[in-house]
């Protein structure tokens, strides 16, 4: 279920593959950035340059902290469906892990971002050896805020990041 393998692959679930982000992505993750809809609590959509440096990032995440976002697929067909993973985020000075978690608005509804969630989750305390996840959701955010709920965080805080008021949920290990 764990480990790196073939073609960056980080983890699977019963309907998902995990796997490196990688610069072939843009186009699949275009589909969410350039979505308004899909994009409401980010600050704004990107655009193909804009998702180029979010690459970048997450691949600095991977050499920096040993983890970051990963791209989740549909197991049997390899369909891209969105990206969730574990990230780094500045909460107050100190450095705190967020599962984070974006599909693309044609598979809303269909449980893949509780269930990548809920792997990440178990992923960060059994492989990362992290004693604390967190996630930092948009207070009108309710679809995100269930996700979190339902894979066992409770609202913790409520904080300034990015120009707004976010809820900080988290769960221990």
């Amino acid at each position: 279920m764990y480990g790196e393998k073939r073609n960056g692959m980080i983890l699977s679930t019963e309907r998902l593959n995990l796997r490196k982000m990688n610069k072939d992505d843009v186009q699949n993750l275009m589909e969410i950035f350039a979505d308004p809809e899909a994009m409401k609590y980010y600050p704004s959509t990107k655009d193909e340059q804009g998702t180029i440096e979010w690459i970048e990032w997450t691949l600095n995440n991977y050499s920096l902290h040993g983890t970051g976002l990963w791209i989740a697929e549909n197991k049997e067909t390899g369909e891209f469906l969105g990206q969730c993973g574990i990230v780094p985020q500045d909460i107050d000075g100190t450095i705190q892990m967020e599962i984070g978690y974006l599909f693309a608005r044609r598979h809303w509804g269909n449980g893949y971002a509780t269930e990548a969630a809920s792997a990440c989750k178990k992923y960060g305390f059994d492989q990362l050896r992290l004693r604390k996840l967190i996630s930092l959701i948009d207070l009108d955010n309710i679809p995100s805020i269930r996700v979190a709920e339902r894979i066992g965080m409770k609202k913790e805080q409520k904080i300034h990041k990015w120009g707004k008021e976010v809820l900080v949920y988290a769960v221990l290990a």
